[in-house]
């Protein structure tokens, strides 16, 4: 058994709460369980109990036994001095305070429903592909959709941690911030680092002085990828050359290696070169993007403002100075789909919350509702065990409770898993 477990126990009042008594027999009546702690100190914060005839308020600490206080060092930590009472599973030796006092003391083994810990040790111990595989199509879908709201919500706050990172480093320039996560996510996986630091070294504002010229655009991200250190064949890739060059010195520019690029096993269609220029493209467009975002309604309107015309050396080629098939190579749905979901959504659901306007962070749930579910190997899996989702919002719903709670076996923190463990039966029988 986990100490966990104890505190879904304690937590819920999921143990037999008649006639409770210390262990030295004095009466206990529980008034309130406190708020669970998820930083440093007692586990339960604020919990008020009568022992006796008095009433306690203070903390209360849980733990398998009651030797691990002071195998966890509890006895030299001054913020367990206002622990009122000692909830253990078995009490293997009575536990002191500084001042000598014995702390009070509940056991709750012969007090936890057997079945409950069955259920428990099942989705513990189990290797499905979620813990409650065989159980999750029992659970209400007004629980299930309850949870995947939370779960959206945490999947947002988990991506904004890094934007407010960058959002402190850069001063609080919301278009230099955004621009910099854009090029990330114009990189894909594979090449989202070199992408992310070729926009660290080339500031947004070089590029806003020169947006109404196409080849200096070019040549600036081109160079600054490094991508133009070479001698070429083409025309084109030397114009872009010798621009850069001149650029370079103009802003004291210090390109990445080409080295940083990798192209091996990757569709043509996604090589860096073209994202590169489908990126150029978007900035010729319009480089204060973020104003234009928080200005826009609709998906369609961000499909529309994504939709970028290469420049014509690009229909015609992949790579510089290899000619192939003429083809249109504009952004497509999906892939912009992925830049509403990866960057879109999380700015604005930031914005919202820093500038205390819920409509931006409304905006960013009708975004996510009006987009196709995600097609990866995770979202097939729940739609096997009958979860269909029915959008992205779902669908970023449900990695994240795969990733963050599924995948760690934290039921006990879950309120589908919650809903479960309620289920078992309160049988007269319990742990010994």
């Amino acid at each position: 058994m986990k100490e966990k477990f104890l505190h879904y126990v304690w937590r819920h009042k999921r143990f037999d709460l008649t006639d409770l008594q210390t262990t030295e027999g004095e009466s206990i009546k529980l008034i309130q369980s406190g708020e669970n702690n998820q930083n440093a100190g007692p586990d339960f914060l604020n919990s008020k109990i009568q022992i006796g005839e008095t009433i306690w308020a203070g903390n209360v600490e849980i733990h398998l036994k009651s030797s691990d206080w002071l195998a966890h060092n509890h006895q030299h930590n001054k913020a367990y001095n206002n622990v009122i009472l000692h909830v253990v599973l078995e009490e293997d030796r009575p536990i002191f305070r500084t001042s000598g006092e014995r702390i009070p003391c509940l056991e709750l083994r012969n007090r936890i429903p057997s079945n409950l810990s069955k259920i428990y040790l099942r989705l513990l111990n189990n290797e499905h592909w979620i813990p409650c595989q065989y159980h999750f199509f029992q659970v209400s879908e007004i629980t299930k959709n309850l949870w995947l709201d939370r779960m959206l919500v945490d999947r947002l706050e988990e991506k904004t941690k890094a934007i407010e990172q960058r959002l402190e480093e850069n001063k609080g320039d919301w278009e230099a911030t955004f621009y910099q996560f854009l090029a990330k996510n114009f990189g894909l996986k594979v090449n989202a680092e070199p992408f992310e630091m070729l926009a660290q070294s080339l500031p947004h504002i070089i590029l806003g002085k020169h947006k109404n010229n196409r080849l200096q655009i070019e040549a600036l991200l081109f160079g600054q990828a490094g991508l133009l250190e070479k001698e070429f064949q083409d025309d084109y890739p030397k114009r872009l050359r010798k621009e850069y060059h001149f650029l370079q010195k103009k802003y004291s520019l210090h390109p990445l290696s080409e080295t940083s690029w990798k192209f091996l096993r990757m569709r043509p269609a996604n090589f860096p070169t073209i994202r590169l220029a489908q990126f150029a493209s978007l900035i010729v467009q319009s480089v204060h993007l973020f104003n234009k975002i928080l200005e826009i309604e609709n998906v369609a309107e961000v499909e529309k403002l994504f939709q970028v015309q290469l420049a014509d050396y690009w229909l015609t080629h992949y790579v510089f100075d290899k000619e192939s098939t003429k083809r249109n190579k504009s952004l497509g749905k999906s892939a912009i789909y992925l830049i509403v979901i990866n960057t879109v959504v999380p700015f604005l659901f930031l914005f919202g919350k820093r500038k205390e306007e819920d409509s931006f962070k409304d905006k960013a749930f009708r975004f996510l509702e009006a987009l196709k579910p995600e097609k990866n190997i995770i979202v097939s899996s729940w739609m096997d065990l009958g979860q269909e989702p029915d959008s992205a919002y779902q669908t970023q719903a449900l990695l994240q409770l795969k990733n963050r709670y599924c995948d760690h076996k934290k039921c006990l923190d879950c309120s589908i898993g919650n809903s479960i463990l309620k289920r078992a039966p309160e049988e007269e029988s319990t742990i010994s």
